[in-house]
């Protein structure tokens, strides 16, 4: 046997061995590694406004699963009520209107809160979410308030319905929704979102913040 042989030949395998393993690694696919979750600054500063308010209303809710949040210091042309899942840390967004006494103009914006019968305007502070009944607007659902500047909501009949006005094809032909007499009146597609998920119990939080 040719010693000098059988070394050359193991080293030319050798190498031809490795030059086609570091082939297969190249046409490998990468690697894909799990990135870290983040939470959007917006969604983040709303969740904790969720926290504070439902730590503070703990005593008067069935339900601390989602908590509502409307930020009216937004225009209604953009999504203000947002549901915060204080399990999954999420927030979704969805349009909602404001009452005419709070926007005499119709400019979009709310101006004024009111706790006042006849105002037509919307009330700031914490609701309660109560029971479902059929309304002018179909199902509905009415809310308690327990905050001085909304303790005549259910007096007032200011309640969480939907509305052909806070649809959103509103906002292509006028740029801003219609207002309400003071309810938080969402889409009419997007309300079933509520019926499932604010209602029963849980917190409805409404004050103008200026989260974007």
């Amino acid at each position: 046997m040719d010693r000098n042989f059988d070394r050359r030949t193991l080293l030319k395998t050798g190498i031809a061995g490795g030059a086609t393993v570091a082939g297969i690694a190249a046409l490998a696919p990468a690697r894909a590694f799990a990135q870290p979750f983040t939470v959007p600054e917006q969604h983040r500063r709303i969740l904790d406004v969720a926290k504070t308010q439902m730590e503070r209303m703990r005593a008067k809710l069935w339900r601390t699963d989602v908590v509502g949040v409307a930020d009216f210091g937004l225009p209604s042309s953009l999504p203000r009520l947002h549901f915060a899942d204080m399990e999954q840390g999420t927030v979704r967004s969805f349009l909602v209107a404001h009452g005419i006494g709070s926007d005499p103009e119709h400019d979009g914006f709310l101006k004024t809160f009111s706790n006042a019968d006849g105002s037509l305007a919307t009330s700031r502070g914490a609701f309660v979410t109560n029971e479902w009944y059929k309304g002018k607007y179909g199902t509905s659902i009415r809310l308690v308030g327990y905050d001085a500047d909304n303790s005549n909501a259910l007096e007032r009949a200011i309640v969480l319905h939907p509305a052909w006005y806070s649809n959103p094809d509103m906002l292509a032909k006028w740029g801003k929704l219609g207002r309400s007499n003071g309810c938080f009146a969402m889409g009419e597609a997007d309300f079933n979102e509520a019926l499932w998920h604010l209602s029963g119990g849980r917190l409805l939080y409404a004050d103008r913040l200026g989260i974007y």
